[in-house]
């Protein structure tokens, strides 16, 4: 058997370096941590969003094992990387703070995250701010992540792929867990987990404490986040019920500016322009106050009941309030914009514009619900649910201070003033269906219903008015969403072909940095996917394809609205169609391979670029035909060769991610060059040391081959008149990945 391992091991490294060469990238990855023991919930738990062997829809799963391993702080989105499609990217550098993630190309607005089946996107804006929940991986029991528009999901729309998180379940016994961690730009991570187990064989309690910090990579890119979990369970018969909270509390210095090649070439490739200002003496200085401050809060009451022989409830209700702002120092202002008035200076000159402080706040409200009934018989899985949330945000700029400001000046003046309400509704029908033996039919049909209306005053100035631009939006959409598939499973193969229709609303930048005169309008997706999959005890392969068309996108133009903002607007077509190959090997007990690849093409039909004099006035446009969607790799793959020899665990993980363009003109000269990047885990586990249960030591070296690569950036263009031909330029900021870095962990387990 070692023999076979081995020659197996050979085999697969000889196959799989001669592609790595080609590349002068690279980065590196390993931790480890174990699972505590839960209570086994596969009698109670029927989780309505998620996909099974019979499911006709791309996914991957992540134990909490695999999450743990690779657990030492970073956001969720770096624990996710390894599945197929996926690339992430981290505004301070090196995982902690900002971070993000696209999948097969869509960004974080049109990625539907659930936690327990409850909705995680924020309902305006459609994104998941991890850096509001940090470390909330040690507190999962599993993720689930879907490619395509997967399964009926409540909240947002899934446009590209959705993450269905299951928070810990009871544990069995009671423990005690501490972790830490330190490395490379005072990095650092410290967290407390201890749990009742179950008392008098029904109730338990759980708890957990996390404080993580880090300098950043990028210049005064700090962060500092502190979260929790708290969970208490009732199990009796065929009950379960828990309610849960789960949050955190950020502080964290903006770095989502980026930097020019320019700049990068004149201050270094850690230069962060946010905050940076002339003072008084002419000197650069930089606001020491430039940070984004937030607390987010979730509570969840979940209801697991056994109804009879396979029939099945589960229901939620759920809360989640949320508030902070950013303080931002900004340059040379019209004050007009402001609500103040231009003012005479000590030299007698009228001052129209200055240096000035401002606060941008956000608090929201967000609750709601839902039932899901299954029913599980001999040939036929069934799941009816319903589900509804109302959502109130209040949005409002306050100006901190105003430099050499001669006139009234209230304390915290305000500029912009409105509120966003939107209610959602939806109900669906799944049944899987065993034809045979082989053969089952799956289908499932979604109805969601919202209603989002926006009033007040706008951050965006209307010039035509001398005032805010006002915000009327009350619009209303009805979505049908149906899904259908047949999947056929024979021994270790599977295979499966499917068709889905996703609608998707717009978001709220979609209306407040639009132009007034055009609506935006929902987006529709038809995915079609087709896929096989070998699996056996030692090796597994597969390969899935996919069309996704496009009606409607929402995408960017270089056209601006008359607020002077980047305009979104719906295109007619585009598309994204490719094969995601994932290969696996574990030919012994001590290593396994995992492997995955993405070839795609991502297009829109027809596109016209925008570009303006000054950046402003005058816009000229170009037919550019089909252009290749922005963000979009044609090629990505990742490779990972784990190791387990008795106590010690080591994990080679590698990515590689194909050039990317800035915007959808296609520019070379805005366009993020290809990268490859190789981490490094080593762990070791002892075993009863004193009073401690276990104590695991591990080690993380990142990027070990010292890539200097950018995983985003922005784009923008301009002319100017030389004589009567225009003259085009284009401009673009980068965010700098760090280096290689070291992070070390420590848990002690009681």
């Amino acid at each position: 058997m070692e023999k076979y391992c081995l020659a197996s091991l050979l085999l697969i490294a000889g196959g799989a370096f001669p592609v790595f060469a080609d590349s002068n990238l690279s980065s590196v990855d390993t931790t480890f941590v174990d699972t505590i023991p839960s209570v086994t919930l596969a009698q109670l738990e029927v989780l309505g969003n998620r996909a099974t062997a019979k499911t006709p829809v791309a996914f991957s799963n992540l134990s909490k094992s695999e999450l743990n391993r690779d657990n030492d702080g970073r956001d969720m989105t770096y624990l996710l990387q390894m599945t197929p499609s996926i690339t992430v990217t981290s505004d301070a550098g090196a995982g902690i703070g900002y971070t993000s993630m696209r999948v097969r190309g869509t960004d974080g607005s049109r990625i539907n995250v659930t936690a327990n089946g409850i909705p995680i996107n924020n309902p305006e804006s459609h994104n998941v701010y991890w850096v509001n929940m940090p470390d909330l991986a040690s507190s999962l029991r599993d993720v689930q992540v879907q490619r395509g528009a997967g399964t009926s999901s409540n909240g947002a729309g899934a446009f590209g792929a959705s993450v269905n998180m299951i928070t810990d379940t009871p544990s069995r016994e009671a423990y005690a867990e501490v972790d830490g961690a330190y490395g490379s730009y005072n990095t650092n991570r410290e967290a407390i987990r201890v749990g009742t187990g179950l008392l008098g064989g029904k109730w338990s309690f759980d708890m957990r404490l996390s404080h993580l910090g880090s300098d950043g990579y990028i210049d005064r890119a700090s962060s500092k986040l502190w979260s929790y979990f708290g969970q208490a369970a009732l199990r009796t018969g065929g009950t379960l019920l828990r309610l849960l909270s789960f949050g955190g509390k950020e502080r964290t210095y903006m770095a989502w500016d980026y930097a020019s090649l320019a700049d990068m070439e004149k201050y270094g490739r850690r230069y962060n322009p946010c905050g940076e200002y002339i003072d008084s003496d002419g000197k650069t200085a930089y606001y020491p106050d430039q940070y984004d401050n937030y607390a987010q809060y979730h509570f969840q009451l979940l209801l697991s009941q056994r109804l009879a022989d396979g029939l099945h409830l589960n229901a939620a209700a759920h809360y989640t309030y949320d508030d902070g702002y950013y303080d931002q120092y900004k340059t040379g202002r019209t004050l007009q914009e402001y609500g103040l008035s231009p003012f005479v200076n000590a030299a007698g000159e009228t001052v129209k514009k200055s240096d000035l402080i401002r606060l941008k706040n956000n608090r929201n409200h967000f609750g709601g619900g839902y039932v899901n009934v299954n029913y599980a018989g001999e040939r036929i899985d069934l799941t009816l649910g319903v589900a509804s949330t109302v959502f109130y945000g209040h949005h409002f700029g306050q100006v901190k201070w105003v430099r050499n400001y001669e006139g009234p000046l209230n304390p915290l003046q305000p500029y912009y003033d409105n509120n966003g309400h939107k209610a959602d509704a939806n109900l669906f029908l799944r049944a899987n269906y065993d034809i045979d033996s082989r053969f089952s039919a799956f289908a499932d049909l979604q109805y969601r219903h919202i209603r989002y209306t926006i009033s007040g005053a706008s951050d965006n100035f209307d010039w035509s008015t001398g005032a805010p631009y006002a915000l009327h939006v009350n619009r209303r959409w009805n979505f049908f969403n149906p899904k259908l598939g047949v999947n056929f499973t024979s021994g270790p193969h599977r295979a499966y072909i499917s068709w889905a229709i996703a609608r998707k609303e717009p978001t709220r930048d979609n209306f407040t940095d639009g132009d007034p005169g055009r609506r935006p309008e929902a987006e529709r997706l038809n995915d079609f996917e087709a896929g096989y999959k070998f699996a056996n005890s030692i090796f597994s392969a597969g390969a899935n394809l996919y069309y996704m068309l496009y009606k409607d996108q929402l995408v960017a133009t270089g056209e601006l609205s008359d607020t002077g903002n980047p305009v979104s607007v719906n295109v007619p077509d585009s598309y994204r169609m490719g094969v995601e190959f994932e290969l696996g090997a574990r030919p012994c007990r001590w290593f396994d391979w995992n492997f995955t690849l993405t070839l795609s093409r991502n297009r829109i039909k027809d596109f016209t670029e925008y570009i303006y004099e000054d950046e402003w006035t005058n816009p000229i446009t170009f037919n550019l035909g089909d252009t290749p969607i922005a963000f979009s790799a044609d090629l990505t793959f990742s490779n990972s060769f784990n190791f387990y020899v008795k106590d010690f665990e080591a994990s080679l993980q590698s990515r590689y991610v194909g050039k990317q363009y800035l915007t959808n003109a296609g520019n070379s000269e805005a366009m993020l060059k290809a990268y490859f990047v190789t981490d490094l885990h080593l762990a070791y586990l002892f075993h009863k040391i004193g009073g401690i249960k276990e104590l695991k030591v591990g080690v993380g070296v990142y990027n070990i081959f010292n890539n200097k690569y950018f995983s985003n950036g922005y784009a923008g263009a301009g002319y100017y008149m030389d004589g009567d031909t225009p003259v085009i330029y284009r401009y673009a900021g980068y965010a700098a990945q760090a280096p290689v870095n070291v992070m070390a962990t420590l848990s002690f387990k009681f």
